[in-house]
């Protein structure tokens, strides 16, 4: 389900997945298919993940980036779960060729 909140966001973000909601900045972006994909892997992420973990996961990953890089942005940018989504997000087929936690292989590199 894709709602549209524009005050949620903080300067260039545009879209959010938050179980089991698509977040976007406006109602344009819904004929986005490259921000909607990269919203859809982060769905899958955190339903394999069974939610919860998923954003636990993600919060101790952002912690520990921010700690390696003093960049919030680059800390963000290195996120396991991001790498996977914006690696991906123009291959509109691959949610349906993906195996189930893709994003470990993110971790490193």
């Amino acid at each position: 389900m894709i709602l549209v909140f524009k005050h949620v966001f903080y300067k260039n973000y545009v879209g959010l997945s938050f179980w089991p909601f698509i977040i976007l900045k406006n109602s344009s972006l819904k004929k986005d298919a490259t921000l909607l994909n990269h919203e859809k892997i982060h769905l899958r992420q955190q339903r394999e993940l069974l939610i919860v973990p998923f954003y636990f996961l993600y919060l101790l990953e952002g912690i520990i980036r921010y700690l390696i890089y003093f960049d919030a942005y680059k800390a963000y940018q290195n996120i396991s779960f991001e790498r996977e989504a914006y690696q991906n997000e123009t291959n509109l087929y691959y949610l349906e060729e993906r195996r189930t936690f893709s994003f470990i292989k993110y971790l490193w590199g």
